[in-house]
């Protein structure tokens, strides 16, 4: 079970909302099956509460640069994959159950 804020949520479906630890830059994504929970944009900001299986996702190489270069280019960033040499894992929950405090 984890707890903190929210601070995303995916605006197309709802089926995954990112929740910040108290340790700064820190957080983890909450990410559900489409259809199987809806998170609502109003969450965002919002202390949210998750029980559920944290699942390990280990990148290769190639995925891990695509990825960083994704999230460069959404910050607005330059990014040289030249930098990245070693693949990396990256970690979600599977909630079982959500809860959101208004």
């Amino acid at each position: 079970t984890i707890e903190g804020t929210v601070v995303g949520v995916c605006a197309k479906r709802g089926c995954w909302m990112t929740i910040a630890s108290d340790k700064r830059f820190q957080n983890l994504k909450i990410k559900v099956n489409d259809g199987d929970m809806v998170f609502p944009m109003t969450a965002k900001g919002s202390k949210a509460m998750a029980t559920g299986k944290l699942n390990k996702i280990q990148l290769n190489l190639t995925r891990t640069k695509a990825l960083l270069a994704h999230r460069a280019q959404q910050a607005g960033n330059e990014f040289d994959e030249n930098t990245v040499t070693e693949p990396m894992a990256i970690y979600q929950l599977v909630p079982t159950g959500v809860e959101i405090f208004e």
